[in-house]
């Protein structure tokens, strides 16, 4: 098919050009995401003992803690499991390195139908919001033994806690997201003031819902109930809005000087006149 062929009338693009730009975007991202995926795997072994190196697990050969804490038995179920477990690992790690290119990717098919505002805006929000991901990763693997601890010390004093990876892999995964997902908040109202959806006034009167909302959903999504876990996600993430709510009253500011005083935007189309100021 022709390039004019494939393009509609006023420069827009079909459904097959949008179809065929998905796939080449999803090509890209998929590729992306097999070769870090396949970078990883080769270093399965050490991603594995980084990923279990929060759990508190026995010595091999007294089956006992090195300390007075509790100790599990770190265990792998199944002939199949460390093979699965093996591309489990190397998959989480590929879809983590491709996050930029697969982001990037998604933004780039989406680009085409924003204002150059919008884009600019988009941007900023991927230059920033992987940081913010990796970040809010960062701290969960950091409170993760903590976690680990509090959820083995309820084992009775005269049983052993089986500690399959397999369990340990998804409750750290979901620690991750949680945490990563948490840290984009104060991003978004950000992008909402730039998009000037939400003032800063208004993010500021918010802040007695947003501490305890924040309080609420640390309790509820982090693995454990021990207070630090729940510490270590809500104090960042009412930081981060208050940094939040500091930036937004400065592009207000800014704002505010660049309008004119008849209130108008100068990004803004100026309003069309009357039919009766025609006839003057």
């Amino acid at each position: 098919m022709s390039s004019s062929a494939s393009q509609a009338p006023q420069g827009r693009m079909t459904i097959t050009a949008h179809l065929r730009e998905l796939r080449n975007r999803l090509s890209k991202a998929i590729g992306a995401v097999l070769v870090t995926t396949v970078i990883a795997g080769l270093f399965y072994k050490q991603l594995i003992d980084f990923v279990i190196d929060p759990l508190p697990g026995c010595d091999p050969a007294t089956g006992r803690a090195a300390g007075p804490e509790r100790c599990g038995i770190i265990s792998t179920n199944g002939l199949l499991s460390p093979f699965t477990l093996a591309l489990k690992v190397s998959l989480t790690a590929g879809l983590i390195g491709a996050s930029p290119v697969w982001l990037y990717q998604l933004w780039a098919f989406l680009a085409p139908g924003l204002h150059r505002s919008e884009k600019k805006y988009t941007l900023a929000f991927l230059a920033a919001g992987i940081p913010l991901f990796l970040v809010g990763a960062a701290v969960a693997y950091a409170v993760l033994p903590t976690t680990a601890q509090v959820l083995i010390s309820f084992t009775p004093d005269r049983a052993t806690n089986i500690l399959p990876i397999d369990d340990f892999l998804d409750l750290a995964t979901r620690a991750v997201v949680v945490f990563g997902l948490a840290f984009e908040l104060p991003l978004v109202l950000i992008m909402l003031n730039l998009a000037g959806v939400v003032s800063a006034r208004r993010m500021a009167g918010w802040w007695r819902y947003m501490i305890i909302g924040v309080t609420v959903f640390a309790a509820v999504a982090t693995p454990s109930s021990d207070p630090l876990t729940m510490l270590a996600l809500a104090v960042p993430v009412i930081a981060l809005y208050l940094l939040a709510c500091a930036v937004a009253r400065v592009n207000d500011r800014r704002r505010a000087r660049r309008t004119p005083p008849d209130g108008l935007d100068p990004d803004e189309p100026s309003p069309l006149p009357r039919l009766h100021e025609y006839s003057h």
